[in-house]
């Protein structure tokens, strides 16, 4: 929980993304009936509820624990864990992480000395697409093939392969070992890159051998663009687009019964990803038309895709300006998506910033905006 303008805020963690109709539905009605309505997704593909009333937390509590969603409360801000959000969908998938990523989640909550881990510390499973290379997570894994993984420690490669079966073991004692060194360099740092020698000392600790693997190829790092694709089985896929990543009661209500509705081959329906978007697998005939009628996005042109904002006014007291209004008045009259992205930003801070390159709209104290460094006021800012 944390205090926020606007009430209380809490962050609700999803290992691999993962998210169930049922538990969708949960959230959704927490947001309401405890908090201002709406479901914020994060860049670690996790949910925010916004706004929280006095005496709200304890009820979120039981019902995110009935739920399935707050399996430790002592260890639930260590349980930052990204994986591939089309692992096991496509032809790009060397292997589906997202079962790793559940026992990743399992090993940390089952080692008390692990809710010592600072609350940024990240753990990333790449299915070895390169799509979350920008997340530059402490401790990572990047699949070479279908039985072996890369280490990666900082967002580095660190040459040393890792079998699928001993992944999550591995993972976990990376951060044991980070935590061993930070006590040994008595040092106050959240990640793992802010230790001195971090990856190389951590590597050390591990006692796993080197192994060159060569070259991992391309690490896009790039976000998923709204749109519908077709699975290893035939069935159909879509990356849907929240925009701003703001999801309202009835548009979680809509992807409730999509998923409900899917026809999964025992697979996660609902996958939130880092780009506050949403990928639902197996979807019915008329699930597009139904998304887009409550405002949600299946258009790869469409502006919204690569659009970021911070919470903005009223619900941050540091914010200059209400970024997530202007961005709504200014966002749908651009023209199609340039391939850039954009972050709206209320303050220096940059607050909810995705990795990767961005134009920033960044909210000044006189009024306005700047845009790369040009000002300019809210009508006039376009895609660059």
């Amino acid at each position: 929980m944390h205090e926020a303008a606007d009430g209380g805020l809490a962050r609700v963690r999803l290992p691999g993304g993962v998210l169930s109709a049922e538990q969708l539905r949960l959230l959704a009605a927490a947001a309401v009936e405890l908090g201002d309505g709406h479901l914020e997704l994060t860049s670690r593909a996790n949910v925010q509820i916004r706004a929280l009333q006095p005496g709200a937390p304890v009820e979120l509590s039981d019902r995110l624990y009935a739920a399935g969603l707050l399996p430790s409360i002592s260890h639930e801000r260590v349980r930052n864990v990204l994986a591939s959000p089309l692992s096991g969908l496509d032809q790009h998938s060397r292997y589906d992480v997202l079962p790793v990523a559940g026992e990743v989640d399992r090993l940390l909550c089952a080692r008390p000395g692990l809710a010592g881990l600072p609350g940024r510390f990240l753990f990333a499973l790449d299915d070895g697409r390169g799509d979350l290379a920008s997340a530059k997570a402490d401790v990572g894994l990047r699949m070479v093939d279908g039985e072996r993984g890369e280490l990666l420690l900082a967002g580095v490669a660190t040459g040393v392969l890792v079998a699928v079966e001993q992944a999550a073991e591995v993972m976990v004692a990376a951060a044991e070992a980070f935590l061993a060194e930070r006590a040994e360099q008595q040092s106050e740092a959240w990640r793992l890159a802010e230790l001195t020698a971090g990856p190389k000392r951590v590597l050390a600790r591990l006692r796993l051998g080197e192994q060159p693997t060569g070259r991992l190829g391309e690490q896009t790092g790039r976000g998923l663009a709204a749109g519908r694709l077709t699975d290893l089985v035939g069935a159909e896929v879509l990356v849907v687009t929240v925009p701003l990543g703001v999801l309202d009661a009835e548009q979680a209500a809509v992807l409730a019964e999509v998923a409900e509705q899917a026809d999964t081959q025992q697979r996660p329906v609902l996958r939130v990803t880092p780009w506050r978007s949403v990928v639902v697998a197996g979807v019915v005939e008329g699930a597009v038309r139904r998304l887009e009628a409550v405002g949600l996005v299946l258009e790869p042109s469409s502006p919204w895709n690569g659009v970021t904002s911070c919470a903005g006014r009223p619900g941050c007291a540091k914010a200059l300006a209400d970024v997530r209004g202007d961005a709504r008045r200014v966002v749908p009259g651009w023209s199609a998506a340039s391939g850039r992205r954009v972050h709206w930003a209320g303050c220096e801070r940059r607050c909810g910033r995705p990795g990767g390159e961005f134009v920033d709209v960044l909210a000044l104290a006189g009024g306005g905006y700047s845009v790369d460094g040009v000002v300019m006021e809210v009508d006039e800012v376009r895609a660059q």
